[in-house]
């Protein structure tokens, strides 16, 4: 049994002998990481086949989660924790003379996401498996990811993320699982029996690989899959013709094109030829999945395809999964026989959706002559449910023609993604409660109107396993040692320790876990940014996606004046800040990757200034990760969660900051409400205005972002070093900020720059009181289990899913 320390060092010779013919001596971390992988991966495959032939036996309802991004982070340590063997393994490889800290960090991190949507998915997987719950994802096995962010003299500039360049030890490439799928062509239609047959010609063939991942469950006998696939060539990929005429690059070229469909997470979609490449990666896999599930099905069930919303549930993560309903439409009755109405509700009780956001620009819509173009049968499909479903609603709404249209599925030149979703699933869910609503009152008030019965509240939740017991296991000892280990799969336990939160001996030891956690954070920032921070100072941290509603500039602006008052009062009294940003903004993201070159030119400006390097300074983090995020996370002391109240669906980095036992700053949006009421008032920091009050101004007017520059000298002295030349740039580098500012102010970051900067004089006060902010930091940690994605997944098994 590897579990046993002896019999792991063998093992572990043993197989770093058969991969690479060396001797411990002899090998590289890479070898050594390589090995402990296998290793893993072996010791957990009877498992895996035993979890596949348990769920069969018991013909378990299964679940499979469409996303187009599963934002693992590095999965060696979390595998080890969840089979419970990290403490015996990592001992024995120390008496080997390997450091198991150094493995670590040679694993990259997977290049599958970008942001909350990714990271959510994984830890849904995590949860799934750890609840013992028979739960699946199916996505794109991305040869790159996003891309690797540098930073050069401030501005972003995005390399490729080659993350699979060793290869990937965790993965197994199930070639005898490959099915195909079609582009193009023309659908021919005859008529037999009475019936019509759709035939499919002329269309582009390509060959769908699956390599699976084992999802381990936390010290249970559960192992589920995620299966990403990949694309490659359903002909000769080497057209030896091409090559021997001198034509060397048409040779090949055919395989590159084919390829490119799992090469890149999000190509850039400016292009007809991007947007293509889009709606091809979103149909490939959604194809090649439902493929496999009804292949799977079939198996076990034969023909019985009344049994399949019984026997499978399809979650769509976001709208880029949603062709799985006119695809399923399409195998059930193309391939299989049925009748419309029998596929289609069959269809409609197999497929539920999870909305993501209420911003226009995320709620995809593609283009008529696209789509027919490149998914002609499909299309047809497509067109049948909106003529069914407009027939529909004009027998509920008749002579409402206006209603209609905004209802429709293909309506304007295009076919709209969300409208699919929801006309063709049982169970549409929101990710927090704000979130929902707004969705049912007003994104999709008119939906909610006719499908009540199809509106849920789910809200999101995070793997407490990674997120504290991994990223912070100082803390989480601490808190057995306090409180028990029964948190550890019961995170509500958590709540125990609330009785605790004012005895002092417990505030001074978390204290000392959140000071040994900072002076790591500021480790790694000296050696990556080159930049000396003070770990007693406060850890003010914004780690995201960059985006105009997320209001990074909001927070930036704030240290602007901080630092502008430095230079009026330099002996101003303030509690010494660090402030921390991290991010991605995409690359066609020109106001993004502004906001990224206005902060590290703040950061330079201040950081160069010897005068107040004791009380302020500023950092980027570049190539913010999974990884990256568990060193943030523990050390971080005040979590911004600032945006423009009503856009922000949920969050799920408030959720680890606070499990981390940061206090939140943020506005009354998203899952900062619900963190805000299991917390109490008084641990959490509000401002701004309220999501009402933001679409009453959208509605109504009568928000003046010039009238308010030019009546509050302080902001206006602020805005204006934007452009002034006060910081060490061209004085034209931020005119198009500095404009959307005082011409529009989309997010209100000018309107809420008061309120936010009483919000930050609060949290400068609380700090002062050492027993206060630790009162507050337990009991945001005690009331964190309620944000754990075991909750969440709980709530969709039983509500929505059927699998409890």
């Amino acid at each position: 049994m590897l579990a046993d320390k002896e019999s792991f060092k063998q093992a572990f010779l043993e197989k770093l002998a058969a991969l690479f013919g060396k001797t411990l001596e002899e090998a590289t971390e890479q070898e050594k990481y390589q090995v402990l992988g296998h290793l893993v991966r072996e010791a957990i495959y009877q498992r895996w086949v035993e979890s596949k032939r348990r769920h069969a036996q018991q013909q378990t309802k299964q679940v499979y989660y469409f996303s187009l991004e599963f934002m693992l982070g590095r999965l060696l340590s979390n595998n080890l924790i969840n089979l419970g063997w990290q403490e015996n393994w990592q001992a024995a490889l120390q008496e080997l003379g390997v450091d198991y800290s150094l493995l670590e960090e040679v694993e990259p991190d997977a290049g599958l996401g970008n942001g909350g949507l990714g990271r959510l998915a994984a830890c849904f997987l995590d949860s799934l498996a750890s609840l013992g719950l028979a739960g699946h994802g199916c996505g794109i096995r991305y040869k790159y990811g996003l891309f690797e962010q540098k930073l050069v003299n401030g501005y972003q500039v995005e390399l490729p993320e080659n993350w699979l360049k060793e290869g990937n030890v965790w993965e197994t490439r199930r070639a005898d699982k490959a099915v195909k799928v079609r582009f193009g062509g023309q659908v021919r239609v005859e008529e037999k029996q009475g019936r019509l047959n759709f035939i499919h010609e002329n269309y582009e063939e390509i060959i769908a690989v699956p390599y699976d991942i084992p999802i381990i469950g936390y010290r249970n006998d559960c192992v589920n899959t995620l299966r990403l696939w990949s694309a490659e060539v359903a002909r000769t990929e080497f057209d030896f013709a091409c090559f021997s005429r001198g034509e060397y690059l048409k040779a090949v070229e055919y395989k590159y094109a084919v390829e490119a469909i799992s090469q890149v997470l999000y190509p850039d979609d400016n292009t007809y030829k991007g947007r293509e490449l889009r709606l091809k990666q979103q149909y490939f896999f959604v194809s090649a999945g439902i493929q496999s599930i009804l292949r799977y099905f079939k198996k076990c069930y034969a023909n019985q395809w009344h049994l399949l919303p019984e026997k499978i549930a399809i979650q769509v993560n976001d709208t880029h999964p949603v062709l799985v309903i006119p695809e399923l439409m399409r195998i059930l009755m193309d391939e299989e026989g049925l009748g419309w109405d029998e596929a289609w509700d069959i269809t409609t009780r197999t497929v539920s959706y999870t909305n993501h956001t209420i911003l226009a620009e995320a709620l995809e819509k593609w283009p008529i002559e696209l789509f027919k173009q490149l998914l002609p049968r499909i299309y047809m499909i497509v067109e049948e449910i909106n003529e069914r479903f407009c027939r529909a609603l004009w027998g509920r709404y008749p002579g409402d023609w206006e209603r209609i249209h905004r209802m429709a599925v293909v309506a304007d030149g295009y076919v709209k993604m969300a409208h699919l979703a929801l006309a063709g699933s049982y169970r549409v869910n929101g990710v927090a409660r704000i979130h929902t609503e707004i969705l049912k009152t007003r994104e999709m008030r008119e939906f909610y109107e006719y499908f009540p019965e199809k509106f849920t509240n789910k809200t999101n939740g995070i793997t407490h396993r990674r997120w504290l017991l991994k990223a912070n296991p100082q803390l989480a000892e601490l808190l057995t040692e306090v409180i028990g280990d029964s948190w550890i799969r019961e995170p509500e336990e958590l709540k125990r320790l609330l009785p605790l939160v004012d005895n002092r001996d417990l505030q001074e030891r978390a204290a000392s876990i959140k000071r040994q956690n900072k002076e790591r954070m500021a480790r790694f920032i000296y050696q990556h940014c080159g930049l000396k921070v003070d770990p007693a100072s406060l850890f003010d941290v914004q780690v995201k996606r960059i985006h105009a509603y997320k209001r990074q500039l909001l927070n930036i602006l704030h240290v602007l004046d901080l630092y502008l008052r430095l230079l009026d009062e330099p002996n101003l009294d303030l509690v010494p800040r660090t402030f921390i940003f991290g991010g991605k903004a995409a690359p066609s993201y020109y106001m993004a990757k502004s906001i990224i070159k206005l902060i590290n030119t703040v950061a330079e400006k201040i950081n160069n200034d010897r005068r107040f390097n004791d009380r302020l300074q500023v950092c980027f983090l570049e190539n913010y990760r999974v990884s990256l995020a568990e060193l943030v996370m523990p050390a971080a002391e005040v979590s911004e969660q600032i945006s423009t109240a009503g856009k922000e669906a949920s969050g799920t980095g408030n959720m680890k900051f606070m499990m981390n036992g940061a206090i939140t700053i943020g506005t009354r949006d998203g899952a900062n409400i619900e963190i805000g009421e299991a917390v109490g008032e008084d641990n959490i920091v509000f401002f701004g205005l309220t999501a009402d009050r933001v679409m009453h101004y959208y509605e109504h007017g009568g928000y003046s972002s010039w009238y308010l520059y030019n009546s509050l000298p302080r902001l206006k002295r602020v805005v204006d070093s934007l452009i002034n030349g006060f910081l060490p740039a061209a004085r034209e580098e931020f005119s198009n900020i500095y404009s959307s500012l005082t011409h529009s102010d989309e997010f209100f970051v000018l309107k809420d720059f008061l309120p936010y900067a009483e919000a930050q004089a609060k949290i400068d006060n609380l700090y002062r009181d050492f027993q206060r902010w630790q009162r507050m930091s337990l009991t945001n940690i005690a009331c964190s289990g309620r944000f754990s994605s075991d909750r969440t997944i709980r709530e969709y098994a039983g509500e929505i899913w059927g699998l409890l």
